[in-house]
């Protein structure tokens, strides 16, 4: 009786494992599908400037769309997820230095992966939230790009990403936004300019840099990371609704919510936050009270 149980019980485990295997092919087969297509995009050229004013307003760019916290403040990259289920994320070099951008760089190719998510080849690269950047201004998306290019070469390798089976399947799934590129209307004209006054609909447009965590909807949810804390709801259904605008500004700067939480910056990324000026604040402040 017991030989039979134990043989019963055997099968089920050995059925369990198989159809766990052939789930996760199935999963490694799709993602790897999505990371070898290739895109055929009309990449609009912008005009990009080099004087030290605009290279300064692409430095503020860089800073408060949170570029730093994955390649870096000097732009070198860096290894943000190492974990051996997950995978290895990480931001490239993005200067001219050894193990970084290779020579011959084009604004194209800057173009490609700001408003694409693509490689110069036309291949998808990981992670890159290029669906928060896409819609940015003709003149913001200039101006980045001249503060790209003018930063001074740093020699740095960093290891390209990996993923491993648990952000396989995360990102089978649709939980791991691990391929930009699909997640992107590549025929989406962008304004040329926008309005920099501490309004609502600029919040709004400042707000593409806080829906990659708490959704369009800004009402938060699981963590894009895996393994993170949930994100939470800053609409003004959630705790903002009840703050003031001077509330705002210092969780925004320093991470201390109004009831006496210390916000990490790892899930409230404060440290870059605090670059906003007070009008960006502001702006986004009355955008998200609209929620």
């Amino acid at each position: 009786m017991l030989r039979k149980v134990l043989k019963w019980t055997g099968g089920i485990l050995g059925g369990i494992i198989g159809a766990v295997l052939i789930f996760y092919f199935v999963m490694r087969i799709v993602v790897n599908n999505k990371r070898d297509k290739t895109y055929t995009v009309e990449v609009r050229m912008l005009s990009i400037p080099s004087d030290s004013a605009s290279v300064a307003e692409g430095a503020h760019i860089y800073a408060i769309k949170g570029c730093g916290d994955c390649h870096g403040k000097d732009l070198s990259g860096k290894i943000f997820v190492n974990d051996p289920m997950v995978g290895v994320i990480s931001g490239t070099n993005l200067t001219s230095g050894k193990g970084g951008r290779p020579a011959g760089y084009s604004d194209k190719d800057w173009l490609m992966a700001l408003r694409h998510g693509l490689r110069p080849t036309g291949k998808p690269l990981l992670i890159m939230p290029s669906y928060e950047y896409y819609k940015m201004s003709d003149h913001d998306v200039a101006h980045l790009v001249a503060y790209l290019k003018s930063v001074p070469p740093v020699d740095h390798a960093v290891e390209e990403p990996s993923i491993g089976p648990m952000g396989t399947i995360l990102s089978g799934l649709g939980k791991l936004p691990l391929i930009p590129a699909e997640m992107i209307d590549h025929s989406h004209q962008a304004a040329q300019t926008v309005e920099k006054t501490a309004t609502a609909e600029y919040g709004k447009y400042l707000s593409m840099s806080c829906s990659g965590c708490h959704t369009p909807s800004m009402k938060g949810g699981d963590s894009p990371i895996p393994g993170g804390v949930p994100v939470r709801d800053i609409s003004a259904a959630g705790n903002l609704g009840k703050w003031s605008l001077g509330e705002f500004q210092v969780v925004m700067r320093t991470g201390k919510t109004p009831d006496g939480r210390q916000l990490k910056n790892e899930d409230m990324p404060w440290e870059m936050t605090r670059q906003y000026t007070d009008m960006e604040i502001e702006a986004l402040y009355r955008y998200l009270k609209t929620l």
